[in-house]
C-alpha cells in the first residue's frame, strides 16, 4: 500500500503598485509564501527577470530543496549503516538555461561537506550518499540530473 503525502501553500502576489499588471515593468514581483503553522517567506523573481535579489526566488528554492532533502536522506541512512555525522553543510548550485521566455534547469551539484565522528566511518558515509540519492522524493520528481560532489572529514564527535 502506497501513503499519499499532500503539501499545501498558499501564495499571495503583494507587487501590485497601484495598476496592477498595466505594463511589464509597472508591477513588483513581490510575493508571500504560507503554509499553516510556519512563518511566512518573502519571495520574487530572480533578479534578472525584475524581482528582488533580497527575497527568495523559485529557483533558489528549488535548489534548496534538492539539497535539504538530499541532507535529510543522507543523514537516515547514515544512521542505518551506523555512520556517526556530526556536522553536514552543503554550497549547492543550480544551472538553468533560459531560451527566449521559457528555459529548464540543466542540473544541480549539491556539494555536501559531512564531519564524521571516526575515520573508519568514511567509506560507509560515502556510500550513504548513493543510497540518499536513491530515496530523495525530490530529486526523483525533477527530469535533470542532480550530481553529488561529498566530502567527507573526520572530526570530533559532539
Amino acid at each position: 500500500m502506497r501513503d499519499l503525502h499532500e503539501y499545501r501553500v498558499e501564495i499571495e502576489w503583494t507587487g501590485n503598485r497601484g495598476s496592477g499588471t498595466s505594463g511589464y515593468r509597472d508591477y513588483g514581483r513581490q510575493l508571500l509564501i504560507r503554509a499553516e503553522g510556519k512563518a511566512a517567506l518573502e519571495g520574487s523573481a530572480d533578479r534578472a527577470f525584475h524581482g528582488d535579489a533580497d527575497r527568495w526566488n523559485p529557483e533558489e528554492l528549488l535548489v534548496t530543496a534538492l539539497a535539504q532533502c538530499h541532507m535529510l536522506s543522507y543523514l537516515h541512512m547514515a544512521v542505518r549503516a551506523g555512520v556517526v555525522v556530526t556536522a553536514y553543510e552543503d554550497a549547492a548550485v543550480g544551472t538553468m538555461r533560459q531560451e527566449g521566455l521559457g528555459g529548464a534547469f540543466t542540473e544541480v551539484l549539491l556539494r555536501p561537506r559531512v564531519t564524521v565522528a571516526d575515520a573508519s566511518m568514511v567509506e560507509a558515509a560515502l556510500a550513504a550518499h548513493a543510497e540518499a540519492r536513491e530515496v530523495c522524493f525530490i530529486a526523483n520528481s525533477v527530469s535533470f540530473p542532480v550530481r553529488h560532489e561529498p566530502e567527507i572529514v573526520v572530526g570530533p564527535e559532539a
